[in-house]
């Protein structure tokens, strides 16, 4: 196309040009679906009187994974060595205090002897 050529939209054409863009929904297949609500818990029905329900195949596995996992975290947790800056500062603290000779004693204050909280 020349240069000075230019293209332009006639009014005719600017009219056929929609001006409201429709948005297409690919994944909506109808109406929604849900089940609907039986009044059961889970919607399972109880097995009758006498019985046991019946464990799905996933569930034994789920409960051994999750308690067992609880469990290990807890004793894991309960285990763990302590690495706050406030031990290691004591831990210092009391190395230094005995590296100098002086030994760290707790001397109850007059206060605490007598049972009243010190101000």
């Amino acid at each position: 196309m020349p240069a000075g050529m230019r293209l332009r939209l006639t009014s005719t054409m600017q009219a056929a040009r929609p001006r409201v863009v429709c948005q297409r929904r690919y994944a909506s297949h109808g109406a929604p679906s849900y089940n609907e609500p039986t009044g059961y818990l889970f919607g399972e029905k109880p097995p009758p009187p006498g019985q046991k329900r019946k464990r799905e195949g996933w569930e034994t596995i789920y409960y051994w994974g999750m308690f067992g996992s609880l469990g290990t975290a807890a004793v894991l947790l309960y285990i763990k060595p302590d690495t706050s800056i406030q031990t290691w500062a004591l831990q210092e603290a009391k190395a230094r205090m005995e590296a100098r000779g002086d030994l760290p004693r707790y001397v109850p204050s007059a206060d605490a002897a007598a049972g009243r909280p010190s101000s």
